[in-house]
């Protein structure tokens, strides 16, 4: 049984399914995959479920029927991580954007280093994004000093979206509390998180941007995480974080 569990959310990833999940069952340490799948009409599913034959006892597939966004996902997940015995939870995009070998260093950070909370950072010192304009460069990074000034959180890639939890993180946090579902989930657990008084380490990742499939990026959810900086600031003064 593997003490550690990578969550992966996926809407129409046939593109990258089948590498991601050989790739992840390939490195040092035992991890287990649970993929959660909002009803792709690519086969994603189909992949998958083929792949459970390959490794029956190291991967999982949730199948939700719509795309239900990314945050009710990884809630989902969650909940399923902890009704197990996994104690190292981690949150990973099926892209190849996040490169699977760096899951080894945000275990260590956690398992070794005493962090609660490992984030895969771009904007620590050697972290980096590659192939990325410099304009989505720009908001990016824009976005992470936002949400400094506005939450005070220490934290420089907020919205990162390649994270370990420890199973304490999860446990102490109200699930039911998390209202956000896209880029503003990412900010809120780990402002959650930091209200709980866990620690949280960053560490230097390489962003690379997709090569296959296309991204879901979407105006929608962009104002989410503009006005919902200020929406968790806000529910943070009337107390909703604290534990």
């Amino acid at each position: 049984m593997s003490d550690s569990l990578v969550i992966i959310p996926t809407y129409n990833e046939r593109e990258n399914i089948d590498r991601i999940i050989h790739k992840v069952f390939s490195l040092s340490h035992e991890l287990h995959i649970l993929i959660i799948d909002d009803g792709s009409p690519d086969g994603t599913q189909e992949i998958v479920k083929s792949l459970r034959q390959e490794y029956p006892r190291q991967l999982f597939i949730e199948k939700r029927k719509g795309k239900q966004g990314l945050g009710t996902a990884y809630i989902y997940g969650f909940r399923w991580a902890l009704q197990r015995d996994y104690q190292y939870i981690f949150e990973m995009d099926a892209d190849f954007s996040h490169n699977p070998d760096d899951l080894l260093r945000l275990y260590e950070c956690c398992h070794e280093e005493g962090a609660d909370v490992a984030v895969g950072s771009r904007y620590v010192k050697d972290g980096s994004v590659s192939n990325w304009p410099l304009s989505r460069i720009f908001i990016s990074y824009g976005a992470s000093i936002y949400v400094r000034l506005v939450t005070f959180m220490p934290v420089r890639d907020a919205t990162a979206g390649f994270v370990c939890y420890k199973r304490e993180v999860l446990e102490a946090i109200d699930l039911d509390q998390i209202q956000f579902v896209g880029y503003a989930f990412q900010v809120e657990m780990k402002f959650a998180a930091w209200k709980a008084g866990f620690s949280i380490q960053e560490v230097p990742i390489t962003f690379s941007d997709r090569e296959r499939g296309f991204s879901k990026m979407s105006r929608g959810i962009v104002k989410e995480a503009v006005w919902g900086v200020l929406k968790i600031r806000l529910g943070a003064l009337k107390g909703r974080y604290d534990i």
